[in-house]
C-alpha cells in the first residue's frame, strides 16, 4: 500500500527530533492492541522504524468505556474513557521512549484534536502505577448515531490478541455497555 504523506507525519518527525530522553507510561485499551492493524497503520504513515513493545497486562482503576466519539472512518461511535468509581478497563501498559511519544499521539488522534491525553492509575502485577491514556476530546464527544460494529470487532480482536482477560473480551464483543 502506498504510504500516506501528510503534514501530520512532518509534525511528528519534528516533535521526535525535539523530544527528551526519558520514557512515558502509556495505557492502551483500544484498537492499538490489534497488532496487525497497528502495523498496517504504521507502514502507511512511514513509521516502520517504530516497534510497539510487548507491554504488561494492566487494569485501569475507576474508569469505564464510553462510546462517545462519532467516527466517519469507523462508521459509528468509538470508545473513550469516563470516570467510573469502582469500575475497571483492561489494556496493556507500555514504556514508550519520549522520542516515540509523538507517534503514539498520532495513532491515538491527539494530533487532530480527536483525543486528549489523560492521567490514569493502572494495576500491574498488584502494583498501582500512574500512566497516560487517550480519550475523546470533551469538545468532540457526542452520543449521536450508533456504535460502530467494525470498531467493536477490532476492539475485541485487539483485546484477545493482547491477552486481556476472557471475560473482558466477551464484554467487548457484546457491544457498548
Amino acid at each position: 500500500m502506498r504510504p500516506l504523506m501528510d503534514s501530520h507525519h512532518d509534525q511528528v518527525m519534528r516533535a521526535r527530533a525535539a523530544a527528551g530522553q526519558g520514557t512515558k507510561r502509556y495505557f492502551a485499551y483500544s484498537t492499538v492492541l490489534d497488532r496487525a492493524a497497528f502495523e498496517e497503520w504504521r507502514g502507511q504513515h512511514q513509521y516502520d522504524f517504530f516497534e510497539l513493545p510487548q507491554g504488561a497486562l494492566a487494569e485501569a482503576q475507576d474508569l469505564s468505556l464510553v462510546y462517545d466519539f462519532p467516527s466517519r472512518w469507523w462508521g459509528g461511535r468509538v470508545a473513550g474513557l469516563e470516570d467510573s468509581p469502582g469500575a475497571t478497563v483492561w489494556g496493556r501498559l507500555f514504556e514508550i521512549a519520549e522520542k516515540d511519544w509523538p507517534i503514539v499521539q498520532h495513532k491515538e488522534g491527539a494530533i487532530t484534536g480527536m483525543c486528549v491525553e489523560r492521567p490514569v492509575r493502572v494495576r500491574v502485577d498488584g502494583q498501582v502505577i500512574d500512566a497516560i491514556a487517550f480519550t475523546t476530546n470533551p469538545t468532540r464527544a457526542s452520543a449521536d448515531g450508533p456504535v460502530s460494529p467494525r470498531f467493536l470487532e477490532a476492539l475485541s480482536r485487539g483485546a484477545q490478541a493482547a491477552g486481556l482477560p476472557e471475560a473482558w473480551v466477551k464484554s467487548l464483543a457484546a457491544g457498548a455497555r
